[in-house]
């Protein structure tokens, strides 16, 4: 009923939208282009009849492409070159979730992953919301929300108003939507426009409108995009569905409401029981990607403005950053002398663990946004196309693997003479650790690249290899040969993120429903209890740590499930934060840290 209301209200005042004197938009959104593709003949349909439309600017709002490799976006910035309009673009979750350069060839070729423009006395300002380089919510990286404050807090005169552009709404589809919204309700909002479900929408977040809009391809033939005309003197907004080839028909038409309110949030106290202390030991001024690297001293990680930062692992104090060129997603690797960072401007770089200072750097063909690991000196490191040993002491290459037809992303698991590790090429590898000849590969019998084994790291016991991937099901492989044991047939929703017991019989694995099942490592598929973590829909690919008798799991909005191993119970839950936990790491005193996207860093002890 709402709808046709809106709709009514659009068809009898579509004459008043297009008098002068209103700003005309046109907005592309989830196009979603491969070469050769039906997508991309209809995206070259669309820009060459937007080019016949009196508009003042056009945006993409996200979504250019599926896969967000480099040849997808250069060619959807070749077809958008077309426009003869001002364009304004930014990526979506497929541009960051899966790049092949880390996220890097947006920015090359537009410039920026955020923009601002006037039109009149409107200010259009969007900007990059991830997720980044992994499964999660949207989150809106802590510079850019200072960004936001700092820009709209100079261009905003009186008498001018805001649209706020993103390829997520403001709801908690976004991690830290709450502080994106206290921003923009410091300032004169007259709506947020997303794309991101492929579908309409109207909604309101504290008496700010939202308008969700099409895709490229709805489904039936469908192609098309949307126009959206704000009428300031009047305040109203009129948004319009324009198939290719058709007349535009009245979507919605709705008042400018700047009557904005504060909700009451109800606040859930979260008790640590006697023998735990969860504790912050640092908050960072950027969004953190990676997990903790971890020694006696120090605490070593990566941030979204690519500074590798070390600190003080019991003050918190920082004791040395290291610039680099690019977001970091990729744990620091400690070694003995030198802390080996991974970069996403295509180098392994050792810094000294003492200064920070560079004092050995390799460069690669293409980006690392994978999790290193040393083991008796050598580190064992996954990249762009290729695997490689290193003896990081002498920094000298010992191996490389280099028949990967994409990147590697989840740390290795190493044991005995084997190197096992999964990429997002569908396949799943075992290496000889020695020579880093391949010894076997396995994949799920299907060429979908986004159901690739790309980002877990797998459960390996002296018989069996265990993963879970985003295909939502569990296997067993045979780790001397690499047969398929089991699979289990999507009962449970598993996805990224497993975790084994300290004697190797039970893997345990976070399902999408918020719950951990433990499953058998045998040679059958053997499934052995449930517990529900309280956690709701899930899908953060965050190790599953079973440390000294207790298990410990993180959400996608920061929270901490703790399970007793024994009886499987839950023992408590703790709110770290909003954002994703990326992992969990250990000392040697028995301390776990880790790290959430906001950029804060938390031990938690248990005695």
């Amino acid at each position: 009923m709402m709808r046709r209301l809106l709709i009514m209200m659009a068809v009898l005042t579509v004459a008043l939208a297009m008098q002068g004197g209103v700003v005309k938009l046109a907005i592309l959104s989830d196009v979603h282009v491969n070469p050769g593709n039906a997508n991309e003949g209809k995206l070259r349909e669309a820009v060459t009849e937007i080019n016949t439309l009196d508009v003042d600017a056009v945006m993409m709002t996200g979504d250019l492409t599926t896969e967000g490799n480099d040849d997808q976006l250069l060619l959807v910035k070749d077809i958008l070159d077309g426009i003869k309009h001002p364009l304004y673009v930014i990526p979506g979750n497929h541009e960051l979730t899966w790049s092949q350069s880390a996220c890097k060839t947006f920015t090359d070729l537009w410039g920026t992953d955020r923009f601002v423009f006037t039109i009149d006395n409107l200010v259009v300002i969007g900007m990059n919301c991830g997720p980044f380089m992994k499964m999660g919510d949207g989150h809106i990286k802590q510079e850019d929300l200072l960004w936001l404050d700092s820009t709209l807090n100079v261009m905003v005169k009186p008498g001018m108003q805001v649209l706020s552009v993103n390829h997520y709404p403001i709801l908690d589809d976004l991690d830290n939507y709450r502080d994106y919204v206290d921003i923009l309700k410091k300032y004169p909002v007259i709506t947020h426009q997303c794309g991101h479900y492929h579908r309409w929408r109207l909604y309101e977040t504290d008496g700010i409108n939202g308008v969700m809009v099409r895709c490229l391809n709805m489904g039936n033939e469908d192609y098309g995009y949307t126009l959206m005309n704000i009428d300031l003197d009047r305040q109203w907004i009129y948004v319009y569905n324009k198939v290719i080839g058709a007349e535009a028909q009245p979507m919605y038409a709705y008042h400018i409401n700047l009557d904005y309110y504060t909700p009451e949030l109800l606040q859930q106290e979260y008790k640590v029981p006697d023998g735990f202390d969860i504790q912050r030991v640092f908050a960072d001024n950027a969004s953190v990607f990676t997990r903790v690297g971890v020694d006696d001293k120090n605490l070593y990680f990566g941030n979204s403005l690519g500074y590798c930062k070390a600190i003080d692992k019991q003050s918190g104090e920082l004791l040395w950053q290291y610039k680099t060129d690019a977001m970091l997603f990729s744990r620091p690797a400690v070694g003995d002398k030198y802390v080996v960072l991974p970069t996403s401007d295509k180098r392994l770089v050792w810094l000294d663990k003492k200064s920070g200072k560079a004092k050995w750097q390799y460069e690669a063909a293409g980006p690392y946004v994978a999790d290193g690991l040393v083991r008796d000196g050598i580190l064992y490191q996954g990249g762009y196309k290729t695997f490689q040993a290193w003896d990081v002491k002498r920094h000298r290459l010992l191996w490389h693997y280099d028949s990967i037809d994409s990147y590697c992303q989840a740390e290795p698991a190493v044991d005995g003479n084997d190197v096992i590790f999964g990429a997002w090429d569908t396949y799943l590898r075992s290496l000889n650790r020695k020579t880093g000849k391949l010894q076997w590969k396995w994949n799920n019998g299907r060429d979908v690249i986004l159901f690739s084994p790309g980002n877990v790291v797998p459960v390996v016991t002296t018989e069996r290899v265990v993963i879970v991937a985003p295909d939502r099901t569990s296997t067993g492989i045979d780790r001397k040969t690499g047969q398929q044991l089991w699979r289990e047939k999507n009962v449970f929703k598993v996805r990224e993120s497993l975790g084994c017991s300290a004697d190797g019989k039970v893997a345990y694995a976070k399902t999408m429903d918020g719950e951990l099942i433990g499953m058998g490592t045998g040679k059958g598929y053997e499934f052995l209890w449930r517990r529900d973590l309280g956690f709701g829909y899930e899908h953060a690919p965050c190790i599953v740590l079973e440390h000294d008798s207790y298990i410990y799991c993180g959400s996608r909005h920061g929270m901490l499930a703790v399970v007793n191993a024994k009886n499987h119970k839950l023992v408590f839950t703790y709110s770290m934060g909003s954002s994703e936990v990326n992992g969990f790491e250990v000392d040697e005193n028995g301390d776990i840290y880790c790290s959430l996207i906001e950029g804060t860093i938390y031990r938690i002890t248990h005695k």
